[in-house]
């Protein structure tokens, strides 16, 4: 089986580290899906939680509030490949733990 971790290290480096419109803060905030407070909160959460209640009205009270397309779409996808992350973490540890191997 190929080792993909250092592919998903490098894009977890990159949207946390990397250049962004979006604050760094913000973007590992929703990556960890904690610390963002209000509507950029309950954003990061419903992504990583519950993405099909994600409403039009979601996103125009956060583009209203001044934040631009791209800062969203930044925030968005931390918060979808931080919840990715900490699925993939846990499938890892319960093959781990199932058959004693690394």
């Amino acid at each position: 089986m190929t080792d993909i971790r250092p592919f998903r290290n490098a894009l977890v480096e990159r949207i946390l580290d990397g250049d962004g419109q979006a604050p760094a803060s913000e973007r590992r905030a929703a990556f960890q899906n904690n610390g963002l407070a209000g509507p950029l909160g309950m954003l990061a959460g419903k992504v990583a939680t519950r993405p099909g209640h994600i409403t039009d009205k979601n996103i125009a009270a956060l583009t209203t509030s001044g934040l631009s397309e791209d800062q969203l779409f930044e925030i968005i996808v931390c918060a979808s490949v931080g919840q990715a992350t900490r699925q993939y973490e846990a499938a890892f540890a319960a093959l781990e733990a199932a058959t004693g191997k690394e």
